[in-house]
């Protein structure tokens, strides 16, 4: 996540940021003068409130940037777009769902995405789709034609192109993942009954 700060004026502002933000628990990628850019993780919680008061502590603000704002809402909206179509098993057309809920024409937002994030609206989706795929192998039991349906693919064969493609693992790399947690617990859970 790009964030446009006001007030950075030297490499002391840098030095002091570069030490502020870990506070909060957000990784910095990189810094320079106006700009910071956070690492962004599925468990990253980005609170822009506290960012906003550790700024102001430090005599800095946010600019308002209402494209990243956009390009937030964007990832919001995908992520509840993979998540409905689990959920449901109902594909969901991308495009449609984004321009119904920001009420602007998919080729705009698809643009501005890529400009800004450095990578096509598509792949966005297509790795957010292999995260929920990877997590749904390692911590599920369901089978990649269960998951392909559920998530819209036309094939398991579509699907496990595609982890491979973006991951280089197959799905059996995955599944034996989740095989050799299991043993772990079996083995601990039976080790704790002995003693």
């Amino acid at each position: 996540m790009k964030l446009l700060i006001k007030g950075m004026v030297c490499n002391r502002c840098i030095l002091v940021l570069s030490q502020e933000f870990p506070k909060l628990g957000l990784e910095i990628s990189e810094i320079r003068l106006g700009e910071v850019v956070l690492e962004e993780t599925d468990k990253t919680l980005i609170n822009e409130k506290a960012i906003r008061a550790m700024l102001k502590q430090n005599g800095f603000d946010l600019f308002y940037n209402k494209s990243q704002k956009t390009i937030d809402q964007i990832k919001d909206i995908v992520e509840k777009g993979v998540q409905q179509q689990l959920n449901t098993g109902n594909p969901v057309k991308f495009s449609a769902l984004l321009s119904d809920e920001l009420h602007k024409d998919y080729d705009s937002l698809s643009s501005l995405f890529s400009s800004s994030e450095g990578c096509t609206l598509e792949k966005f989706i297509i790795s957010r789709k292999i995260e929920k795929v990877k997590e749904l192998l390692v911590y599920t039991d369901q089978s990649m034609s269960e998951i392909a349906y559920a998530l819209g693919y036309s094939s398991p064969a579509h699907l496990s192109n595609q982890l491979k493609k973006y991951t280089g693992f197959t799905s059996s790399y995955y599944k034996q993942i989740r095989l050799d947690k299991i043993t772990i617990i079996q083995e601990h859970s039976y080790t704790n009954k002995h003693f």
